[in-house]
């Protein structure tokens, strides 16, 4: 049979790590409540921007075509050695 004070040392030991980690957790809380307008509002620039990029798509893709195009026309030179 296990000592009656043991258990309750293990007991009060648990409910002390317990205690710490719901008081950690408030605080995240807290600092969460206090953030979330922040990202809320990064999120519709977010949003707005997304929808910027879906109505030109093709403008996007023609821009990234001639890129490459321009890339490929140029012929490759070796480097001069003196």
């Amino acid at each position: 049979m296990k000592d009656i004070h043991e258990v309750l040392r293990q007991k009060q030991a648990k409910y002390a790590q317990l205690a710490k980690q719901i008081e950690a957790l408030q605080q995240a809380a807290e600092k969460l409540r206090e953030v979330a307008p922040l990202l809320a509002e990064s999120e519709e620039d977010d949003s707005a921007v997304l929808a910027e990029m879906d109505e030109q798509p093709n403008t996007m893709a023609a821009k990234a075509g001639a890129a490459v195009g321009q890339t490929a026309a140029k012929p490759a030179r070796a480097p001069r050695w003196p």
